[in-house]
């Protein structure tokens, strides 16, 4: 016969579930409730406030003939290219530079991680500040005798996505070096010994061995580069405001413009229902991933 639990064991079990209880119900609430209830004025001809006129799919066509929806879809896939390709390249640089044992490298690592502590507000600021041709680069090159010397960037419809792109890698790339310098820790050394015993060269020792050892911090960095990507906001008001013109219009101020300033809210939350859609496709095959390699 089993006995029947005392009240201090029930206490035990039932204790964590209730004061975690309210935090999981504010999280329904107010992640959850609020994505479907975006999914719902989507379909619906809500404009300055929300409304209950259903509409169908009349909001994601009107969506996709907008010129700056298209914009905004080509400027996000160029600097999601160059950010992740570049924040990718440069964190993998510094985790096989500090990975050699260099002295000073407990001071080196804050010093690359430093820049993620700050948030995307401060770092826009701070850069927009540095970018400006009036006060920031260009205005101290020329203080310092450097008339010549000439970056607006920042001013100019062809580069300023690019400020926006710098800006980004500036922040993130040390959060990617942190991922692939734990990957490169977790790697056997007795896989590398043999390896340098065997002759193989530094070159060939990272290319057959390390790097495709790296698949999972490769994977992550993808993932969480992709998702900075794509919700981008904070950084580019902060930075640029989305222009000049719309040069570095993001679907993210693009969701914000139509929802808030132009009060078409049906189209806005559309356009954020494509964001999270995309932003899914992303995540949900990493976390099946992830949780398949657990289960093996």
């Amino acid at each position: 016969m089993h006995s029947t639990p005392d009240y201090r064991t029930r206490l035990q079990v039932w204790l964590p579930k209730l004061v975690l209880s309210p935090s999981v119900a504010l999280i329904a609430l107010f992640v959850y409730g609020f994505i479907l209830f975006t999914l719902y004025l989507s379909f619906t001809d809500s404009r300055i406030l929300p409304s209950f006129g259903w509409v169908g799919w009349s909001n994601y066509e009107k969506l996709f003939r907008l010129s700056h929806w298209e914009i905004s879809i080509t400027n996000l896939g160029v600097f999601a290219f160059l950010y992740i390709g570049i924040c990718t390249a440069i964190g993998l640089a510094l985790a096989i530079f500090l990975d050699q044992k260099i002295r000073g490298e407990g001071v080196l690592r804050p010093i690359y991680l430093y820049p993620m502590a700050l948030s995307f507000i401060v770092t826009g600021t701070a850069w927009k500040w540095l970018l400006d041709p009036g006060i920031g680069l260009e205005n101290t090159m020329h203080d310092w005798g450097w008339e010549s010397f000439s970056f607006g960037w920042i001013k100019d419809r062809e580069y300023a996505l690019y400020c926006v792109v710098l800006a980004a890698v500036w922040q993130t790339s040390g959060f990617v070096m942190a991922m692939f310098l734990a990957g490169l820790r977790g790697i056997d050394n007795e896989i590398l010994k043999a390896a340098q015993i065997d002759g193989a060269s530094n070159f060939s020792l990272y290319r057959r061995i390390v790097i495709p050892q790296l698949r999972p911090a490769f994977l992550s960095a993808f993932v969480i580069l992709s998702h900075l990507a794509i919700k981008s906001y904070d950084l580019v008001i902060a930075l640029t405001g989305g222009g000049p013109g719309r040069a570095t219009e993001l679907p993210a101020t693009f969701m914000y413009s139509y929802t808030f300033t132009r009060n078409q809210m049906g189209i806005g939350a559309s356009s954020a229902v494509i964001m999270l859609m995309t932003v899914a496709a992303i995540m949900v095959p990493y976390l099946y991933s992830e949780l398949r390699e657990r289960k093996q």
